[in-house]
């Protein structure tokens, strides 16, 4: 027991001249000097980065952002400015109808409350439209849901012309093209599926099937001119086939038709829709210049010019 009192006593002694020297220390000069020093020089960084902070935020004030949709960019960035807003433009994007640099979408909203010199973000319309790659009609080949798909892709889908068939559903796609190019048949070709790309906005024409009834008879067209040919074709209700050529043409509108098949029989019939593949030659052929034109078959509706119908 004595033993331990005295190693007690000594911690004690130990720890009340450890005390008596911390406060020698933080009541001399030197101490309190150096700590009101601290002190002043911590508070003046306080006040500076709160007083720096509330100037820099702008803090309680905002201001509100201008709808710039629909607003050419220029317009934009003058209105913009007049409020001190900065205007960036981090997207662009082809819209078909639409003239460029025309705002669609903007960041933040229109109408919200934003600090002063806050930048706005615009998406513009593009005078160049970007490429765009058709769907497969490959197992999509109905024409009304495949042209709301060209929609979707900012594409126009017209119909070129119709033909018959009787064993497939009504605006089944039977043949693709694009800038007189074809793209698509039905049996061989489809440049589609490898990957064509055509600009946004750009008209792709189809060859869709209908099942039109009844039969219409074949016309003669040997000794017609190509217009002539295609506008009589198109007035029985048939399609236009294959147009081969032979060496002498130079001009196809103003060529001749001394070939057709089907051929002409006043006692033959088509389904309408068939399709008619004619031959031209540039020069009127010589059997034509004495054709009995009671051979010439008339259309089932009337279809001739206005100014061939007129009566003076």
């Amino acid at each position: 027991m004595v033993l331990m009192k005295e190693i007690l006593n000594k911690v004690l002694n130990k720890l009340k001249a450890i005390g008596k020297e911390i406060y020698y220390f933080a009541t001399s000069q030197i101490f309190i000097k150096n700590f009101g020093g601290v002190a002043v020089l911590l508070s003046l960084i306080l006040f500076f980065t709160f007083w720096w902070m509330r100037c820099y935020t702008k803090h309680g004030e905002s201001l509100q952002v201008h709808d710039y949709t629909s607003m050419n960019l220029e317009d934009a960035i003058e209105k913009a400015s007049s409020r001190s807003f900065e205007i960036v433009v981090n997207d662009s994007t082809y819209r078909r109808g639409m003239e460029p640099d025309i705002v669609l979408t903007q960041s933040p909203k229109p109408f919200s409350r934003v600090k002063e010199n806050r930048k706005i973000y615009l998406t513009i319309t593009k005078t160049d439209p970007e490429p765009v790659k058709l769907p497969d009609p490959r197992g999509n080949d109905d024409f009304n849901n495949y042209s709301r798909k060209l929609d979707r892709l900012d594409l126009v889908a017209e119909i070129k012309s119709r033909q018959f068939r009787s064993k497939l559903e009504p605006n089944t796609i039977l043949e693709v093209y694009y800038d007189g190019e074809k793209l698509y048949d039905e049996k061989r070709t489809n440049l589609i599926a490898e990957g064509f790309e055509i600009p946004k906005g750009s008209t792709i024409q189809f060859i869709v099937s209908e099942r039109g009834g009844g039969t219409v008879p074949i016309p003669n067209l040997v000794c017609m001119k190509y217009t002539e040919a295609e506008f009589n074709i198109k007035g029985f209700d048939l399609s236009m086939g294959s147009v081969i050529p032979d060496a002498t043409v130079t001009d196809q509108n103003s060529a001749y038709v001394w070939k057709q098949t089907p051929k002409y029989s006043s006692f033959s019939m088509l389904r309408i829709g068939s399709q008619i593949d004619i031959y031209i030659t540039q020069n009127i052929p010589e059997n034509c210049i004495s054709k009995d034109d009671s051979d010439v078959a008339i259309p089932p509706k009337k279809r001739k010019p206005a100014e061939e119908n007129e009566e003076f």
